[in-house]
């Protein structure tokens, strides 16, 4: 069956000009970031977060993951709430936990987007979108690690939502290579979230090298 969208590009980082960089290209749908993400780039402290956060919306228009520390019900809404308050495109992580379920249902109910991480089956997928998530993020990279293959539930996840009628979008994670971003366009996943190295990778061929370089050297011929 022809899907009648075209998957979105994030990026997945906290270094502004690697988003900045992404965005160039005409591309760039969203970023997504977590913890480790933002302690690479040095940034600590709830204040710094925040106006990094803030930092991020102004370079890129459309949906960006910032996510939760909490574990704990009370504390995810209450850390959701004050992400989802610094801009309109905030998208709250959570983690793929009971409480996370949980927290998921309230913030759909109070019409607070999420994103649900660190998602590793089917089953935990069905939960997210029943929960009302905006979107699950399958993490094939570490899926592929455990010998498994993680387009493959990438593939499982798009058919399961697609006969439930879930408006939930299947959104890639944990990419390590251009051709995984590839094989999920092929699974038919909503979004893809990716590291820059695998974004540029999609424009690497060597015989596009060697045939601009030969286009480039015919050219001297004319003048």
């Amino acid at each position: 069956m022809i899907q009648k969208f075209s998957m979105k590009f994030f990026i997945d980082t906290a270094n502004l000009a690697q988003i900045k960089e992404a965005n160039e290209l005409g591309i760039l749908d969203g970023v997504t970031t977590n913890p480790s993400l933002m302690a690479k780039e040095g940034i600590k402290g709830e204040a710094a977060i925040i106006n990094h956060y803030k930092a991020i919306c102004e370079l890129v228009d459309g949906d960006i993951s910032a996510e939760v520390i909490a574990t704990d019900f009370a504390g995810i809404v209450e850390e959701g709430k004050k992400l989802a308050a610094i801009h309109k495109n905030i998208v709250v992580k959570v983690p793929m936990i009971k409480d996370g379920i949980k927290a998921i249902k309230y913030f759909s109910d109070a019409g607070i987007r999420t994103n649900c991480t660190l998602v590793f089956s089917a089953g935990q997928a069905i939960l997210a979108a029943k929960a009302g998530a905006s979107y699950v993020s399958p993490f094939i990279g570490r899926i592929d690690d455990s010998g498994w293959d993680g387009v493959q539930l990438i593939e499982q996840i798009v058919h399961i939502f697609s006969i439930q009628g879930f408006k939930t979008e299947v959104l890639a994670a944990s990419i390590r290579f251009p051709n995984h971003i590839i094989r999920c366009a092929e699974a038919g996943a909503h979004v893809c979230t990716c590291p820059l190295d695998s974004i540029l990778g999609l424009l690497k061929h060597p015989l596009t090298d060697i045939g601009l370089a030969k286009f480039l050297e015919d050219a001297k011929k004319t003048q």
